[in-house]
């Protein structure tokens, strides 16, 4: 028999019921519907997590509009268990009929699967039974009329940067909400509404020397919280012109600066190399690295999950595991990897409430702003562009093709492409030696301009 099924203690939400086709409280007994129909067909143990969402986005080119898109999403995912064995269905359909047939789906695979000793539930003590609210719902009563002449005055920000801006790849606003609910057997049951905003634009410069594209763009939350439109737009030209007129160089080795929209991309393949299935799979260049020093003894990387309205904040994981603030990296020293229960079973460990991934990671910074990095790099290049996907996550053997700007006696000298950037990422790790203030918040993993002491860049 399950336990009974118990709410874990929800903030209070306030959704409008015209936002969405479902309430919340048709989303939460849903799932309740989910779960005790597996029971009755025999499962051990069940999990069911049913969502919603709905969005807009619109584009323009060329100051016409090019794009007004809608969507209108819902769906339902079960897993049941029997004993050590596992099945999965989904359907768009929540009617009672496809739920019905979905959860005997899901029923019908676990029976015929290989049994699996570490499939099962997340551990019941990890699970969250307060779930504080984090400001992630932000509706935004944006009419396409509205969001037409922002995406205009976007576009219009960038052209008006210089007369070299010819063309454009657009300019979009878009707005999305969505809302769940995730509940298993042991007696969790917990969901919460979210949003997210976006503008962004990208242009294309020419002149004698060709033809230069670059890009910006704003993600946030809350759209009060946004940059607006115009600088958006200013920050796409700028960033395009200043590419005009790159040359090549030669191939030499030299320090790097990966510019801090970039530079996050660094830490993603440090969490590739410390999660779960790369870990248990044998398939990273960081195994059995927990306790090692793997960064510069400065460096500090923590995840903060709570933070309020943060991109990738979550009180509990795919799974219903409480998250929690802690030290990813400290002194340069790895503190932990990320789990779910699978992968945590699979390792001999416990789950640290990362199953769907990472939350909000913080690199702090060691104090230079993106000019004092550039002083104290002297003669390098900085990359604001990547291209290809040249890493082997197994070795950490890192090259790939870049674009950016030559740096002597600190100060940008002109820009440059047609270059390839080559090192191993364990050494471009313990090598970096500072991490700009110019933090930007545009994802899951903030952090500033990044200098690393040392790699080869290969150009004629």
């Amino acid at each position: 028999m399950f336990p009974g099924l118990a709410v874990a203690e929800i903030f209070e939400v306030h959704v409008p019921d015209s936002r969405f086709s479902h309430s919340i409280e048709t989303l939460s007994q849903i799932t309740r519907d989910i779960l005790s129909q597996s029971k009755l067909a025999g499962a051990t143990a069940c999990e069911a997590e049913v969502s919603q969402g709905f969005g807009q986005n619109v584009s323009v080119r060329r100051g016409e509009v090019e794009t007004i898109e809608y969507n209108r999403d819902k769906g339902l995912g079960v897993t049941v268990y029997f004993g050590d064995k596992r099945g999965h269905a989904s359907t768009s359909d929540l009617s009672p009929q496809a739920i019905k047939d979905t959860v005997a789906a899901a029923v019908s695979i676990a029976r015929y699967t290989a049994s699996d000793e570490f499939a099962g539930l997340a551990d019941e003590n990890l699970l969250a039974r307060e779930i504080p609210d984090l400001s992630l719902y932000h509706p935004w009563d944006l009419s396409v009329e509205q969001a037409i002449e922002q995406a205009k005055t976007c576009e219009a920000a960038a052209f008006a940067v210089d007369k070299r801006i010819d063309n454009s790849e657009g300019a979009s606003v878009s707005t999305q909400e969505s809302l769940f609910m995730y509940g298993n057997s042991l007696g969790f049951l917990a969901g919460y509404p979210s949003s997210r905003h976006d503008i962004s634009c990208a242009v294309i410069a020419e002149d004698d020397g060709g033809m230069q594209r670059d890009y910006w763009y704003s993600s946030r939350r809350d759209a009060t919280d946004l940059e607006t439109a115009a600088v958006v737009g200013r920050k796409a030209g700028e960033r395009t012109v200043r590419r005009l007129a790159a040359r090549k160089i030669k191939t030499t080795e030299c320090p790097v600066l990966f510019e801090a929209p970039i530079a996050s991309g660094l830490i993603g393949h440090l969490v590739g190399a410390v999660s779960g299935g790369s870990l248990y799979r044998k398939s990273s260049f960081l195994l059995d690295s927990l306790g090692q020093q793997v960064f510069a003894p400065f460096v500090q990387i923590r995840e903060l999950p709570h933070i309020l309205k943060g991109l990738a904040s979550s009180p509990f994981d795919n799974e219903g595991v409480a998250t929690r603030e802690r030290d990813l990296i400290k002194d340069g020293v790895l503190q932990g990897y990320f789990l779910g229960s699978y992968s945590a079973r699979k390792l001999g460990m416990t789950s640290t409430g990362n199953a769907g991934g990472n939350h909000n990671l913080i690199i702090e910074s060691s104090g230079q702003d993106f000019e004092g990095l550039l002083k104290m790099m002297g003669k390098g290049l900085v990359v604001t562009e990547l291209l290809g996907h040249g890493i082997n996550p197994v070795t950490g053997d890192y090259s790939r093709g870049a674009a950016g700007y030559w740096v002597e006696n600190g100060e940008i000298q002109y820009p440059v492409e047609e270059i390839t950037i080559a090192g191993n990422l364990k050494d471009m790790f313990k090598q970096i030696t500072a991490v700009g203030s110019d933090i930007l918040v545009q994802g899951s993993k903030q952090c500033g301009s990044v200098l690393i002491e040392r790699m080869t860049v290969a150009g004629d």
